[in-house]
C-alpha cells in the first residue's frame, strides 16, 4: 500500500480513543494493516530500530497495532486482560516524539486478548520487552502517550541528554533502553 507520515506530538489525532474494528477482513482494515506494516518497515530501514506502531500514529482512528517482535504481527482490538502487580522502570521513546525519552513504569507482564488478521481470537502472555511494547502501543489506541505516563516532569528528556540523567537517576535502568533498541 503506502508508507504513511507518522503523526507527531501535538497532533490531536494522537489523543483520540480509537474505535473497535468490526470486520478484520474488510478492504479498509486490510489497507490500514498494510500501511502500518509498510510504515514500520520503512522506519526500521531508515533508523535501524523500531518494534511497533499503532494505527493512530498514521492517522487511522481504529484499534489496530502492528508489532515486529517475536513474529507477532497484527493485533486487532487488543485489550490487556491481566497485568502483574510488579512494575519495572525504563526510558521509553516513541516515533511520534523523536528525540525525546520518557521515564515510565510498566507492568512486568501482561495478558492480552486480540484478533489476528484472519479474525481469529487470540491470547498471549507477554513479559519483558514485549510486555512493555504492548502496553505502549495499546496506550496509543486509547489516546494515551508515554509522556502522559512520565514518572515526573524530570523524567522527560532529550535523547542527547539521556546518558547523564541515567547515571544520576538509579531508578531508571539504562540497560532497559539498550534492550528497547535492540
Amino acid at each position: 500500500m503506502a508508507v504513511k507520515k507518522i503523526l507527531l506530538l501535538g497532533n490531536p489525532a494522537l489523543r483520540s480513543k480509537c474505535i473497535p474494528v468490526k470486520n478484520s477482513s474488510s478492504k479498509s482494515t486490510r489497507a490500514i494493516i498494510q500501511n502500518l506494516r509498510d510504515t514500520l518497515d520503512d522506519f526500521r530501514l531508515r533508523h535501524s530500530f523500531g518494534r511497533g506502531i499503532a494505527a493512530p500514529q498514521i492517522g487511522s482512528a481504529v484499534r489496530i497495532i502492528f508489532i515486529r517482535l517475536n513474529e507477532l504481527g497484527t493485533l486487532i482490538n487488543p485489550k490487556i486482560t491481566k497485568r502483574s502487580k510488579k512494575k519495572f522502570t525504563l526510558w521509553d521513546d516513541c516515533f511520534s516524539f523523536p528525540g525525546i525519552l520518557v521515564g515510565v513504569r510498566r507492568h512486568e507482564w501482561v495478558e492480552v486478548s486480540y484478533r489476528d488478521e484472519t479474525g481469529a481470537m487470540k491470547k498471549l502472555k507477554a513479559t519483558n520487552g514485549l510486555s512493555e511494547l504492548l502496553q505502549h502501543e495499546i496506550d496509543h489506541i486509547n489516546g494515551i502517550l508515554a509522556v502522559d505516563r512520565a514518572i515526573s516532569t524530570k523524567h522527560i528528556i532529550l535523547r542527547s541528554e539521556m546518558r547523564p540523567v541515567a547515571k544520576c537517576d538509579p531508578c531508571l535502568d539504562f540497560n532497559r533502553l539498550i534492550f528497547y533498541f535492540a
